[in-house]
C-alpha cells in the first residue's frame, strides 16, 4: 500500500443523513460527540444533515435544539404562511440570515477556522445528478446548506454557480459511497431510520410527474427510483460496517416525528433519544476511531 493510500485509509469522516425533522436524533447524537471531543477529517451532510451538521464545524453543542425549541412556533421559520407568501415553507430569508446572523449567532469565525472539511449534497435537477460541494466560507456555505433542503414542492430552487438546485436526498440520500471515494476510509454514519426500516415507492409521484416532469425528467426518473436506491445504500452501509470500515448509529425504533414540527415536546423527544443513543456507543466510537 502506498503511503498516499494508506493516508486516505485513515482520514475519518462523519456522514449524516438527512430526513427533515428526525435530524433531531442526529443533533442529539452529534451533541454528545462534540461534548466528548470527537474530531473527523471530513463531514458530508444529505439536507438536514447538512443545515444542523454544520453546528460540529463550527463548534457549537446545542444550537440546533436551541433554536429549534425557540422558533418552531414562528411562522417566519416555517409555515404554510411562508410557503404561500415566499414559495419556501422553511423561510429562506429568515432561516439563512435573519436566524444565523441575528436570533442564534451561528460562529461563522470558528466555521470558517475549523480544518474539517464540509460537504453539502444537493442535487442539480437539469441533470438529475447528485453535486457534493465542499464548502469553503460560512457564508457562502449557508446557501449551499439551503440548497441542501430545499425539499421538492415546498422549496423553491436555488440557483448556484449556473445551476438550479433542491434536495440531496434526491439523489443520495446516505453519501457514504461517495465519500470513500473522496478518500475517507473510516466513516461513522449516522442514520435517522431503525434497523428494520424499508422505504416504499414516493405514493406522490403522478404529482411530482406533473408538477416537475416537463422540465426536470433526469430529477423525476430519481424520484421514480429513490426507494429502491435508498435501500441499496443502506444495504451497503450495513456491509462497510460488518467489514469494519463504518461504524453505524441509528435509532432503535421509528421516531415519529413529521417533516415539519411546531411541538416542542416531540423535539424534545427525538433529540434526547439520540443523546441517549451517543453515550450509549461513545465507548463503541472511540475503539473505532483509534484503531
Amino acid at each position: 500500500m502506498t503511503e498516499e493510500k494508506r493516508a486516505q485509509t485513515k482520514k475519518t469522516g462523519l456522514v449524516l443523513e438527512g430526513g427533515a425533522m428526525r435530524g433531531m436524533f442526529t443533533a442529539g447524537v452529534t451533541d454528545v460527540m462534540m461534548e466528548h471531543g470527537f474530531e473527523f477529517d471530513g463531514i458530508i451532510g444529505v439536507s438536514a444533515g447538512a443545515t444542523f451538521g454544520c453546528n460540529y464545524k463550527s463548534r457549537q453543542p446545542g444550537r440546533t435544539i436551541r433554536y429549534n425549541l425557540a422558533l418552531c412556533k414562528d411562522p417566519r421559520y416555517c409555515s404554510f404562511r411562508s410557503w404561500i407568501k415566499t414559495g419556501d415553507l422553511y423561510g429562506a430569508d429568515f432561516c439563512y440570515r435573519t436566524l444565523p446572523e441575528e436570533l442564534d449567532i451561528f460562529d461563522q469565525k470558528a466555521f470558517d477556522e475549523n480544518p474539517t472539511a464540509f460537504y453539502a449534497v444537493v442535487t442539480d435537477i437539469e441533470s438529475g445528478k447528485a453535486v457534493y460541494h465542499r464548502c469553503g466560507s460560512a457564508e457562502e456555505s449557508l446557501q449551499w446548506m439551503r440548497a441542501s433542503a430545499s425539499m421538492p414542492v415546498f422549496s423553491k430552487p436555488v440557483a448556484l454557480d449556473g445551476h438550479l438546485y433542491l434536495d440531496g436526498g434526491i439523489s443520495d440520500s446516505i453519501p457514504l459511497k461517495a465519500f470513500e471515494k473522496m478518500g475517507y476510509g473510516r466513516n461513522v454514519v449516522i442514520l435517522t431510520q431503525p434497523v428494520e426500516y424499508i422505504k416504499k415507492r414516493n405514493p406522490y409521484m403522478s404529482y411530482l410527474k406533473m408538477r416537475y416532469g416537463r422540465r426536470y425528467p433526469q430529477m423525476i426518473e430519481d424520484l421514480k427510483k429513490r426507494h429502491d436506491f435508498y435501500n441499496r445504500q443502506r444495504a451497503y452501509v450495513r456491509k462497510q460496517a460488518a467489514e469494519g470500515s463504518a461504524y453505524v448509529i441509528m435509532p432503535d425504533f421509528p421516531l415519529k416525528i413529521g417533516s415539519v414540527c411546531h411541538n416542542p415536546d416531540d423535539l424534545r423527544r427525538v433529540y434526547s433519544q439520540g443523546r441517549v443513543a451517543g453515550e450509549n456507543h461513545l465507548e463503541g466510537l472511540r475503539a473505532f476511531l483509534e484503531k
